[in-house]
């Protein structure tokens, strides 16, 4: 019970750490941007976002999928009798992003001139993509740095190193765009990219992350399943990039550009506002999983836990956003942005179901299993771009919100079955049972949402939400000893004074 209870413990805590760097690291994003727009307009904000998006696309076509494959690797090697083995895993990566970092800021020189027509319509730009691609080499290394500290659990200095890399970037570029506004652009974005590289590059050290440089050849032959499963995990990311970018094209070639805008704001909220409650805790769980993915009790003790907690999590914000997204919505952006309230209420109810397939997706990829991954990739991304399509056909935006919530029923079933029938995973009974309970609260928000605007609306959504808090607090205190905790904390304050 006490190892159990150990377990959800721990997952909290690095879903609590990771979640407020995830909200840090918004907040700067938010400030950053606004005071590009307000030094340099909208055209600077432009010319900077499209050298960033060019730098992320050529860095995710040359990474190898490093990022990822990476951290199964360190991660699998974490017992303590394969410490030799880890320090060579580590050393092996550390020579691998080198390469891959020189090859791909080498690849942006060299297709500057090329690059520079194709994104700007202008040769113009090529001195500034010529310019990035430093900037490249340098968010390549820092990569590489990052996940040897998460395939090492070193859950404190990776959450140092995102937090004062991306605070000390914001620091001393924001300056330069007040005093040299358009020709700061390139020089800003190389500054941002060598400080981050500076930061982590520090602490790596001081959590005793010491790796060496190897020949080539050797870390070449030594890094194939690293660079197998990268491979192939990066080709999924890249799939699901280009989906994104075709519905983008069908909703501009039907709705207009305005339509992109307010789909893009609406996904927005989906997939990083709410979104960061899994990017928080896939930072510790993906190694965690891959240390006993191969020992089936203690897989599905880690991912049912991992599936309970994201469910407990992210149950009370749905409820809240869907209580209150006119709100937020008006507040994240402005009144023009309402049209993607109805997006936003359908698409956020399937969240829910995106916490437990989630938890279970994972099991592909901790598995090394990439073919199966590949497909399923392919597969599942197909049926969302169907969906996709035909809900904005026949529905508009609200009909985008409705064919992301089927669309993630269908991934939680497929998903499930997958890994039932491969690996004989499967989430215990009583869980689905809670997973109901949880619907039924989303389902009351949903529809007190429905109801006429007055003292009896917002009554019953006060109610839902106090309900729903409530409930996510009893069944964490379930797990947790939620008072206990409490009740010990008291008592050492008590004591200390």
């Amino acid at each position: 019970m006490m190892s159990d209870r150990q377990g959800y413990k721990t997952i909290l805590k690095a879903t609590s750490l990771f979640g407020g760097v995830q909200v840090f690291n918004i907040i700067i994003s938010l400030v950053r941007s606004k005071f590009i727009a307000l030094f340099i307009g909208p055209t600077g904000m432009g010319i900077s976002s499209l050298l960033v998006a060019t730098i992320n696309l050529v860095g995710a076509l040359t990474n190898l999928g490093l990022d990822r494959s990476g951290v199964k690797e360190i991660a699998a090697n974490g017992a303590p009798e394969c410490q030799d083995d880890q320090v060579e895993t580590l050393s092996v990566l550390h020579t691998l992003f080198w390469l891959t970092s020189i090859f791909g800021m080498i690849l942006l020189l060299i297709s500057a001139q090329w690059i520079s027509l194709w994104v700007f319509e202008d040769t113009a730009y090529t001195n500034a993509v010529r310019g990035v691609a430093i900037a490249l080499f340098f968010r390549q290394m820092t990569q590489g740095k990052l996940t040897q500290l998460q395939g090492l659990r070193r859950l404190g200095g990776l959450a140092k190193a995102n937090l004062w890399g991306n605070f000390m970037a914001l620091l001393l570029t924001v300056p330069l765009y007040y005093f040299y506004q358009f020709d700061a652009i390139v020089p800003a974005i190389i500054i941002g990219s060598l400080l981050s590289f500076i930061v982590t590059t520090y602490i790596a050290k001081r959590e005793s992350l010491h790796v060496r440089l190897m020949g080539i050849n050797d870390a070449w032959q030594k890094g194939q399943p690293m660079i197998q499963l990268g491979v192939m995990l990066s080709l999924s990311s890249i799939i699901t990039l280009v989906v994104g970018y075709l519905i983008q094209l069908f909703i501009s070639s039907i709705g207009g550009l305005g339509q992109v805008g307010l789909y893009n704001a609406g996904f927005v909220i989906l997939n990083t506002y709410v979104g960061l409650v899994f990017t928080a805790m896939g930072t510790d769980y993906f190694p965690r999983l891959t240390e006993v993915v191969d020992q089936l009790e203690k897989a599905r003790s880690a991912v049912a836990a991992q599936a309970f907690v994201a469910l407990v999590l992210i149950l009370p914000i749905i409820v809240i956003f869907l209580s209150l997204a006119p709100w937020i919505i008006e507040v994240l952006y402005t009144k023009e942005f309402l049209a993607i309230v109805p997006m936003v209420t359908w698409g956020i109810l399937g969240m829910l179901f995106k916490a437990v397939s989630f938890s279970l997706g994972y099991v592909l990829i901790a598995k090394g299993d990439s073919n199966l991954f590949l497909k399923t990739t392919v597969g599942f991304n197909a049926i969302l771009f169907t969906l996709n399509i035909l809900g904005y056909r026949f529905g508009g935006l609200e009909g985008l919100g409705m064919s992301f919530l089927v669309y993630y029923i269908i991934h939680l079933s497929g998903i499930s079955l997958i890994v039932k029938k491969r690996y004989q995973l499967q989430l215990p009974g009583r869980f689905f049972g809670l997973l109901g309970l949880g619907i039924l609260c989303c389902l009351a928000a949903f529809g007190v949402s429905f109801m006429a605007p007055g003292i009896g609306q917002i009554s019953l959504r006060v109610l839902v939400i106090a309900i729903t808090c409530l409930f996510s607090l009893y069944h964490l205190d379930q797990k947790l000893g939620l008072k206990e905790l409490f009740s010990n904390q008291l008592k050492r304050r008590n004591g200390d004074h």
